[in-house]
């Protein structure tokens, strides 16, 4: 039995479902306001323009962090459609269209990068006067990836500040600022990040400056962060076994209302960046599905549709209507089980492991973790304070902070750890 141990955790509180309020403004569309906790604390306003082209990562993780937090978050697409393409085939729909946003107030406007969205969200001549009125007013804006070069500094948002971004783009940011290469940058009323394996840091250091320090750490303490940031990923392996697959892996990754979009996200956008052939199959009556912190995702297929076709690999999400939602649908359930029953791979992270594997049958004799406050469900709780755990066919872990190496651990069982770092690396989650 090979093992690798790593650093233990502390357990945190499970996030729960956020009130939603609904507020009308000057805007046509209907906003929202998710509020993470009781606090009475006024909501602050936040925009997160998207493109066709966006980093989904990026954006995602953004608004989510950010929602957790209390901040009324809206997602404006700048394209002609409510519905933009993002990179590596994932589809977001918006709250709203960038023009409807134009007269409104924002404490923030965070950019998020991925190209071409990034030079999409620079064309844009709309959001380009925004978030110059932004700057202009002293309040706060941010950008992560190609976004700080290829938008703010093109609008002419950084000079005499430092700033930081995607490294292949810092030649261009130092035209435009005093480039640096910190994974976060802030100076004054700008926040500037590096890449997806940077944003959750970005989005956590938004959320201080909104409101606080202690805010900070309330919203961070549940995502189950890296307590190392750049530093290689572990995974805790037992019974190795060869995960096969006839050349490109067939990876089904199910979705529902409820799911937890940072995690869904990662997932997909990584195991297709390794060139896996990701089928994404929403568990429910639509293809769209909003996730627990009401991102709005399109996937691929009906789970009916879907079902149809043998995977590799199945995975899922957490997020705690998900995982109910999973755990209540007979064919998702008779998938795993065939799956299992086959000693072909499977995982889930976060509340997956607990409310769907644990109650059918799916742990029996296999280590595992999930989401902490998640763990006192699991009958073996020998493994729960690891970050990833693969035993042969079964792969789970904790939670959206532990995502990213979740998708890694898979890629390394498929193409081996030196393409699992190669990507690592890309996404800046590994120092480069």
């Amino acid at each position: 039995m090979a093992l690798l141990q790593l650093r233990h955790l502390t357990p945190h509180s499970f996030p729960f479902t956020p009130k939603v309020h609904f507020h009308f403004s000057a805007r046509k569309s209907l906003r929202f306001s998710y509020s993470a906790s009781a606090s009475t604390t006024m909501a602050k306003e936040v925009l997160v323009p998207i493109a066709n082209g966006t980093e989904p990562m990026e954006a995602v993780i953004t608004i989510d962090v950010l929602r957790r937090s209390g901040a009324d978050v809206t997602v404006s697409s700048v394209e002609k459609d409510l519905r933009v393409d993002a990179c590596h085939g994932v589809k977001i729909v918006a709250d709203a269209l960038i023009g409807d946003c134009k007269d409104t107030v924002f404490d923030l406007i965070a950019l998020p990068g991925g190209m071409p969205g990034a030079t999409n969200l620079k064309d844009c001549s709309v959001l380009e006067s925004v978030v110059k009125k932004q700057a202009a007013d002293g309040r706060l804006y941010a950008a992560v990836c190609a976004s700080p070069a290829v938008a703010l500094g093109s609008w002419g948002l950084l000079k005499g500040l430092k700033a930081t971004c995607y490294p292949s783009f810092m030649e261009q940011l130092s035209s435009c600022a005093t480039a640096v290469e910190s994974r976060v940058q802030q100076d004054n009323k700008v926040v500037t990040s590096r890449g997806p394996g940077t944003t959750m840091e970005f989005a956590v250091t938004l959320v201080e400056e909104l409101y606080g320090k202690d805010k900070a750490a309330e919203v961070s303490g549940p995502l189950v962060m890296r307590p190392n940031h750049g530093y290689e990923y572990t995974v805790t392996e037992l019974n190795p076994m060869e995960w096969k697959c006839n050349n490109i892996p067939q990876i089904l990754v199910a979705i529902a209302d409820g799911s937890e979009e940072m995690e869904a996200i990662m997932i997909i956008d990584i195991l297709r960046r390794a060139k896996a052939n990701v089928v994404v199959a929403s568990v429910g009556d639509n293809l769209e599905i909003l996730a627990s912190r009401k991102v709005k995702l399109v996937a691929d297929m009906l789970l009916e549709e879907a079902a149809k076709l043998s995977y590799d690999l199945i995975v899922l999400p957490g997020g705690l209507g998900g995982a109910q939602a999973f755990a209540n649908s007979d064919k998702l359930v008779s998938l795993l089980k065939k799956q299992a029953e086959s000693n072909k791979p499977y995982g889930a992270i976060c509340a997956s492991p607990a409310l769907v594997l644990e109650p059918h049958g799916l742990l029996k004799g296999k280590k595992a973790t999930a989401f902490p406050a998640m763990c006192d469900k699991l009958s073996d709780k020998s493994f729960i304070e690891n970050r990833v755990v693969v035993d042969g066919n079964l792969i789970t872990s904790r939670g959206p902070g532990t995502s990213m190496e979740f998708a890694l651990g898979i890629v390394e069982k498929f193409f081996g750890r030196p393409k699992a770092l190669e990507l690592a690396k890309v996404m800046l989650f590994v120092r480069q």
